[in-house]
């Protein structure tokens, strides 16, 4: 399980499916896999979802995200859906609801799929699998590597909320009032940001491993160091009490409607205020710097006038976020 997220996952990935797959545009490690086809630029992504509470709109919102990170307009997805033996057709068809109505919000189309039927007990419901296109405008190069020193650190509101929703409802958890899931579609306000910043450096949705675990992927892809008020990047009153209760560093759990954007330091205020302004974006904030000393490493400015390194975590704090 701890293959599921943080450094464990990344290893998994570098030297075992990169290798086998040998392939330039999977080098890049990106949410989504930049291509050019007939002179048109589009991003390309695919994720699956074997989470326990089912979440029809989570499979939508991940992969439209994954393609607006890359500074794509999302268009099509594909779904598929793999059936674990006896599981009630109206289950099915409420999750299939929840996730042609969050296509619709999200402006794309769902084109093609697949169904499976798996023997009980060889499955665990509902497992979902969906891909998207997106085009990318002309001008825009979104990717991690563009980090660059000056660039300000921006997060779109309050962390952490969908990994404390999920483990409060997975593990029947009780912390006196209901904790509802951050997951949306981005690719609105990315498409705002983008408007008054054609050239944003990087986005990323920090969902596994959370916000800690993207800005060290950022860091180490681009070769800079980040820089962070530790005091920024907040959470709700009632997951970051149940984070303490817990024992979860809130930097490393999971986000599914946020996004972290690293921007041109004389564009910072505009996009910012952008971000604002939108539905999604009300509570963002500027959490930091990138800086060009301990290069490939996050570290945190304490309340106390220190100083700490943010690493990546060996595993997931909270495993299947998704």
């Amino acid at each position: 399980m701890g293959h599921g997220g943080g450094t464990l996952s990344a290893e998994l990935v570098e030297h075992l499916f990169a290798p086998a797959f040998g392939s330039d545009v999977l080098a890049e490690l990106g949410d989504s896999a930049l291509v050019t086809m007939g002179g048109a630029r589009l991003a390309f992504s695919t994720d699956s979802f074997v989470v326990r509470p089912l979440f029809g709109d989570l499979a939508v919102n991940r992969t439209v995200n994954d393609l607006a990170m890359a500074g794509a307009v999302p268009a099509y997805l594909s779904g598929g859906f793999i059936l674990e033996e006896g599981i009630e057709l109206s289950v099915v068809g409420r999750v299939a609801q929840a996730l042609g109505d969050a296509a619709r919000t999200a402006g794309v189309t769902v084109g093609t799929g697949d169904t499976k039927v798996v023997d009980a007990g060889h499955g665990d419901g509902i497992f979902i699998n969906t891909a998207g296109i997106g085009l990318v405008p002309d001008g825009v190069d979104v990717r991690p590597q563009r980090a660059a020193p000056g660039d300000a650190v921006l997060v779109s509101g309050q962390i952490e909320v969908h990994g404390v929703a999920i483990m409060s409802v997975r593990e029947g958890l009780e912390f006196g009032v209901e904790i509802q899931s951050d997951t949306a579609s981005l690719a609105g306000m990315v498409a705002d940001m983008l408007a008054v910043c054609p050239d944003l450096h990087v986005l990323r949705d920090p969902t596994r491993g959370g916000l800690a675990t993207s800005l060290n992927e950022i860091a180490g892809a681009a070769g800079v160091g980040i820089t962070l008020d530790e005091q920024s990047p907040t959470a709700p009153d009632t997951v970051a009490n149940a984070c303490s209760f817990l024992g979860l560093d809130p930097l490393y759990v999971a986000n599914e409607g946020k996004l972290v954007a690293f921007v041109p330091p004389d564009h910072a205020d505009a996009v910012l205020t952008a971000m604002r302004a939108h539905q999604l974006g009300k509570e963002s904030v500027r959490i930091g710097t990138c800086v060009e000393v301990h290069p490939g490493m996050v570290v945190a400015a304490t309340g106390l006038g220190g100083t700490r390194v943010v690493d990546r975590p060996l595993g997931e704090q909270l495993p299947r976020i998704c």
